[in-house]
């Protein structure tokens, strides 16, 4: 790792506040939540493509070698987008943010599935992370079917980030970031597409402050957010970065309540802080695992997916 310096740490700080941006922007805009997950993944395509095609010269064999593993890794992309972005729009910023930052607890549980020994830390912290997710749910005064769906929703987004993080782990091993994310994002733009057509979902038509949120989304939280990140990653360690990246939560907090007027109840704040501290855990824990074939628990593709 390289000395961290002050423009790593502003380039944190950016990153930070732009993944923070996220919910609060999809519960903002005036489309329906499959439609902005679609266009927010197609401008993120159309934005990598350049870089993307100019990537691959030379590397068709490794491209072509590591696209079945690429393709599914978009399948998962697709699912906690249409799982996630929804959420956001029928629970709490506060909380839909908390449930899909349970990634790494979600990754833990792959590898002990796998037979890769996971450290006694690491299922302390997904005891700790459960029981703040119980006592947030359990505390929170909006028990409506419509809060409860989000809060499931938010959960699924972060299992389906788990199969993103693991699958695209492996094809990143023999692709450059760029070719892999253009064709990760392109499949998933594709399955929503195909999603929203289905649905009748309205994929144009909407506001001048709609289209800037999504322009927003993408600029921000896709594109910079994760060009940020993958920056730091090389002079901070991952797992520090997965810690730091944890203050989404309170970030998307205070962004809900600035753009929105929107709090969580202040009953519910002490089960996200456990949730948080669990996962904190998780992430922490694995640094004592040793890289082992099939991925870490923790990498440059663990963090950022909001």
């Amino acid at each position: 790792m390289r000395k961290v310096g002050l423009t790593t740490i502003a380039a944190l700080v950016v990153a930070i506040v732009a993944v923070s941006a996220s919910a609060p922007m999809i519960a903002f805009a005036a489309a329906p939540a499959l439609a902005i997950a679609f266009w927010r993944n197609a401008l993120g395509t159309a934005a990598l493509a350049p870089a993307a095609l100019l990537g691959r010269r030379g590397e068709p064999g490794r491209l072509r070698g590591a696209l079945g593993v690429t393709v599914l890794s978009g399948v998962f992309l697709a699912v906690h987008f249409g799982t996630w972005v929804p959420s956001a729009k029928l629970t709490s910023v506060a909380m839909s943010v908390a449930l899909v930052s349970t990634t790494p607890v979600w990754t833990a549980l792959v590898a002990a599935a796998r037979g890769v020994r996971v450290p006694g830390s690491t299922w302390a912290g997904i005891g700790i992370a459960v029981a703040g997710v119980a006592l947030a749910t359990g505390a929170d005064p909006d028990l409506s079917g419509r809060a409860l769906l989000g809060d499931a929703l938010a959960l699924a987004g972060g299992i389906a980030a788990a199969g993103y993080t693991l699958l695209g782990e492996r094809a990143r091993a023999t692709l450059p970031t760029t070719v892999y994310a253009s064709v990760c994002y392109s499949v998933c733009a594709l399955i929503l597409l195909v999603v929203c057509v289905a649905s009748g979902t309205e994929l144009w038509g909407y506001t001048w402050e709609t289209w800037i949120a999504i322009a927003g989304m993408t600029i921000g939280p896709q594109l910079l957010g994760h060009t940020l990140i993958n920056y730091s990653l090389h002079r901070v360690s991952a797992t520090t970065v997965a810690v730091l990246l944890l203050l989404e939560v309170p970030g998307a907090l205070v962004i809900a309540w600035l753009l929105l007027g929107q709090l969580p109840a202040a009953r519910t704040l002490p089960g996200i802080a456990i949730l948080l501290a669990g996962v904190a855990v998780v992430v922490l824990g694995a640094r004592r695992r040793q890289p082992t074939k099939g991925g870490t628990i923790i990498s440059p593709e663990a963090i950022g997916t909001t």
